[in-house]
């Protein structure tokens, strides 16, 4: 019996609307993370992008657990000497509530040119809108 391998332009892509409201964000960042390498399906194969376009709504209402608003931090280098900047994630979810969820997504995807490819199908919104109406996506809960 012969193993099926995935083939990048054989995949059948769908479309799925998340909607985050009061939903964790590790939770909700890892079962994203699962649809966008294609783990939810039966042909996954790991060296092929076989994902899904995930669409997340309501990142804005995103919840966050025990005392991480406060004590957890978002950390990046500007790429100049001392440059470490930190922002809490309290300060995060009020204003770039988007980028938080996009980099907790972006931190469960492999570290190559492969989760960089992942990554690029998933698209966040702040309100309960979103532009991508013309892909026809399938609501998808998660909890």
């Amino acid at each position: 019996m012969k193993t099926y391998m995935a083939k990048t332009e054989a995949v059948e892509r769908k479309w799925y609307v998340v909607d985050a409201s009061g939903v964790p964000l590790g939770r909700l960042a890892s079962k994203v993370a699962a649809i966008l390498r294609g783990k939810n399906k039966p042909t996954f194969t790991p060296n092929v992008d076989t994902g899904d376009y995930v669409i997340v709504v309501n990142c804005d209402k995103v919840a966050l657990t025990g005392k991480k608003l406060t004590d957890k931090y978002y950390r990046y280098h500007t790429g100049y000497i001392g440059g470490l900047k930190e922002v809490a994630y309290k300060k995060m979810i009020e204003e770039k509530s988007d980028l938080a969820v996009y980099e907790a997504v972006r931190g469960m995807l492999p570290k190559n040119s492969l989760g960089r490819d992942m990554i690029k199908k998933l698209k966040v919104f702040k309100g309960a809108e979103h532009t991508h109406a013309a892909q026809k996506p399938e609501e998808l809960k998660l909890f």
